[in-house]
């Protein structure tokens, strides 16, 4: 598959899926949209990616927010819509994919950059890393989820004192608000980020697609997530990456998982 603003590369199990745009600061206009679905969709089919990593080219910016020249003349119809689209082809697909996706936020992670970081299960950090919501300083609102999934990871408190002043804040006080998990140099950015995948393939995949569906149950409106998670939690019982790994246990040896 040909992209023209993006890179991907699977090896190991691990797909990396790099935004390359970087005159641009990987800015997120709707081709750079559309191929990251389409990235995102054939690697959480191929049987040979177990786990997903998503970072920005260059040096200063993981994504430093939306092409703001693709929708300055939108009207309310069209804003509306541009936010519709965007969330159910990228930000709300990432959140749901089955295989785990980590953000490797280098640099600049702002507006539509922070909300695609956000999007994924879960960040990692660079040190030089800013990370904001700057959409009321253009007259509008984080319109891909930003508004929803920033309380969820660090309380309204901070999200509203970050969306109302447009600001910034940098790696380690994303770390200190649980924005991220970890913070390393940027030279070791990817490696850290590959080393904590290769820790996820270790585990059974089949299981790991059933807990993401559960934990983000508690974050959907209608949803109970102690009933999604009894019913997941009872489908493992029919898969073989269970009675694999049940038996590597008893028998004390290290599971080999088929991921089914």
């Amino acid at each position: 598959m040909a992209f023209n603003n993006i890179l991907t590369n699977t090896q190991g199990g691990i797909t990396t899926i790099t935004i390359n745009r970087p005159n641009k600061l990987n800015a997120l206009n709707k081709e750079t949209i559309q191929e990251l679905h389409d990235a995102f969709d054939a690697a959480n089919n191929d049987k040979n990616s177990k786990v997903i990593i998503i970072t920005g080219s260059g040096e200063k910016a993981f994504v430093a927010g939306a092409d703001i020249s693709e929708f300055a003349n939108f009207d309310v119809e069209n804003g509306g819509k541009l936010a519709a689209k965007g969330q159910e082809l990228l930000f709300d697909f990432v959140e749901n994919l089955s295989t785990p996706v980590i953000a490797a936020v280098n640099g600049f992670a702002l507006g539509g950059g922070l909300e695609l970081a956000m999007s994924c299960h879960f960040r990692i950090a660079s040190d030089n890393a800013k990370m904001g919501l700057p959409e009321v300083s253009l007259g509008v609102i984080p319109g891909y989820g930003g508004t929803q999934r920033l309380p969820q990871l660090v309380g309204k408190g901070r999200a509203m004192e970050m969306v109302m002043t447009a600001g910034m804040i940098d790696a380690n006080t994303a770390k200190e608000y649980g924005l991220v998990n970890h913070v390393t140099s940027q030279e070791e950015l990817l490696p850290l980020a590959e080393k904590i995948a290769s820790k996820i393939l270790r585990n059974s995949s089949v299981a790991i697609g059933k807990a993401i569906k559960a934990v983000n149950a508690n974050y959907k409106d209608g949803k109970n997530g102690f009933e999604v998670e009894i019913k997941q939690f009872g489908k493992c019982f029919g898969t073989a990456d269970f009675k694999e790994g049940t038996a590597a246990f008893l028998e004390k040896r290290k599971a080999n998982f088929p991921g089914a």
